[in-house]
């Protein structure tokens, strides 16, 4: 385990405190310790572009069809609008 030279503070609300603290039973670890997991887990995920990008990312990686996604659409609308929304 490396040396820790930093401290600092963070305000959290009650459920995020909560959430903590339970991983940190959990897992038999620190608080602090559940941090830098989270830290390292989210800069290990892939850089996130914009919706439209991601989705253009998805199609080429043989995600949902131009029909498919056309259907879902046209379904998404109809129930748009049968709750009185536009």
């Amino acid at each position: 385990m490396s040396i820790m030279t930093h401290r600092t503070t963070f305000s959290l609300d009650d459920q995020t405190i909560s959430r903590l603290k339970a991983l940190a039973r959990r897992w038999n670890v620190s608080q602090a310790e559940v941090v830098r997991r989270a830290v390292e887990a989210a800069e290990s995920q892939p850089n996130r572009g914009d919706a439209l990008s991601d989705l253009n990312n998805y199609h080429r990686a043989g995600g949902l069809s131009a029909d498919r996604a056309n259907e879902y659409l046209r379904e998404w609308n109809e129930d748009r609008n049968e709750w009185g929304r536009s």
